[in-house]
């Protein structure tokens, strides 16, 4: 009876901590890695110059299509999306999906390489 006990309560104990713990660990560098992908349409400086997509530079938080110099698709304008780490996870993994007549294309089909990049854009881009 007390084996079935512990045995028990030894499960319980690494469910819990199991359940405590991500399952996945984003790599901010590995996020730097695949950003460089990104860079030829966009900047994470405060003032950073507008490419063929926006800056990022307080990107979290930020209503969609509201950097103020840049020519947004009135699909995004319009779109009323606050950029969270859901929300940008839906648009890089199929942004035409996520937001029909959106000029952005590409995207990141692997779950763990969307993780790494937006841990990276989230220490990179600075706050709103």
């Amino acid at each position: 009876m007390a084996s079935t006990t512990a045995r028990t309560a030894l499960t319980v104990c690494f469910l819990w901590v199991a359940t405590a713990l991500p399952a996945t660990a984003a790599d901010i560098a590995r996020g730097a890695e695949l950003y460089r992908k990104c860079v030829s349409c966009h900047t994470l400086e405060a003032n950073g110059r507008n490419r063929a997509g926006p800056r990022l530079h307080g990107l979290f938080g930020r209503v969609a299509g509201s950097v103020g110099d840049y020519r947004y698709s009135d699909a995004l304008k319009g779109s009323g999306i606050i950029w969270t780490e859901q929300t940008l996870d839906a648009y890089l993994k199929d942004s035409e999906a996520f937001v029909p007549g959106t000029k952005m294309y590409g995207g990141l089909s692997l779950d763990q390489d969307r993780e790494d990049l937006i841990a990276y854009l989230r220490a990179a881009a600075g706050r709103p």
